[in-house]
């Protein structure tokens, strides 16, 4: 059986396995009340089964475990998931202060960190002076990230589709790149993921199903692909990390795969702190919200934001091979945060140009 057959084996388990959780797991969320239930600020119909992420991390731990790999990596990677995990249901369930959250989160980044001793060395030849090497900072500078992420995508978690799609175009990115570099691993374990998101995305968008019973991720998902996403960039982008075959992407680079969610929470939290608040008090007022009160339904919201984020996670592929200077790739990425900023300030003029070149013109007749 030749690579790319087992590859095809090995998402097709991944997509069965976790199309049949995303429904076994359906009534014990109901026997144990682990639902989302409409409040002032999740307007939607009923109590939703918060099931989504346990699926996907059950399938990841599966076939990560039985069919890619059993070395010590692999095997911490799923026990920090395991806990983050449990603490994100405990959160579903419970709601859980902040300060608890965080204390988790730190927790499960110490675990890959210093258990599994991965994390980031090396930022690349961001100033045209030769590689930014962080040496023994490189461990707050990895806890920090692994943080940022996982509270990137709790916070963009917002309408139907769009946790499940931002992940799956970052996976999908991150699987490309590992192919073209040689990364088997982080290769096959991306596209595992991404196989795994597919029920989900279908059940919690009820496309192209319309009668499938709806489910939501969770904290306990939005957390667990948050941690999922540094990891498998860190092992993507560190030389130290790499195999005799596989070689390294430029930090710098991946920060494109991950762009709407990490600068909507930089902007929220900006935002938040110049008003005085918590930068994680929640709100209603991420990407998704705002393009809503400007005009664009959910279904169109989701599409326009989705489409940002492959443009730009394409955009960070080509940069990539086509080897673009690090510093040009960064004064980009600045320049594209600076421009999304002032595309959320004027959001209704946006939903107003959009709409207007989406209607046909009609002719007048003489």
């Amino acid at each position: 059986m030749n690579q790319s057959t087992t590859l095809v084996i090995i998402f097709l388990i991944a997509l069965l396995t976790s199309a049949f959780l995303s429904r076994a797991l359906i009534p014990i969320a109901h026997r144990y009340r682990l639902l989302d239930i409409p409040c002032s600020r999740k307007q939607h119909n009923g109590s939703i089964p918060l099931v989504g992420g346990i699926s996907i991390f059950i399938t990841t731990a599966v076939m990560l475990l039985g069919f890619i790999s059993t070395e010590e990596g692999a095997r911490l990677f799923v026990v920090a998931s395991a806990l983050m995990v449990f603490i994100g249901v405990l959160d579903d369930k419970h709601d859980l202060s902040v300060r608890l959250r965080i204390v988790a989160q730190l927790l499960v980044a110490l675990i890959i960190v210093f258990g599994a001793e991965t994390y980031i060395t090396n930022l690349g030849n961001l100033v045209g002076l030769g590689d930014i090497k962080l040496g023994v900072w490189g461990i707050p500078f990895t806890l920090l990230a692994i943080m940022a992420a996982m509270n990137a995508y709790n916070m963009v978690d917002g309408i139907d589709g769009l946790l499940g799609g931002l992940s799956f175009i970052s996976f999908a990115a991150i699987a490309f790149l590992g192919y073209a570099h040689g990364n088997d691993f982080v290769h096959t374990t991306s596209m595992v993921i991404a196989a795994a998101l597919i029920p989900f995305i279908a059940r919690n968008t009820s496309f192209p199903f319309k009668n499938v019973r709806k489910v939501f991720m969770g904290d306990a998902g939005s957390m667990f692909i948050g941690l999922a996403i540094v990891w498998l960039l860190t092992l993507l982008t560190q030389p130290s990390l790499q195999t005799n075959e596989s070689t390294p992407v430029r930090p710098v680079i991946v920060l494109w795969f991950i762009a709407v969610p990490l600068m909507d929470m930089l902007a929220i939290m900006f935002r938040r702190t110049a008003k005085g608040q918590s930068p994680f008090k929640p709100d209603r007022n991420h990407l998704h919200h705002i393009f809503m009160r400007a005009g664009l339904t959910s279904r169109e919201a989701l599409l326009f934001i989705l489409s940002i984020a492959l443009i730009k996670a394409l955009l960070g592929i080509a940069l990539e091979l086509f080897y673009v200077a690090d510093w040009i790739v960064l004064g980009l990425y600045v320049s594209v945060f600076v421009f999304y900023c002032y595309l959320i300030k004027h959001a209704w003029k946006v939903v107003t140009w959009v709409k207007r070149r989406s209607k046909p013109e009609t002719k007048v007749k003489d």
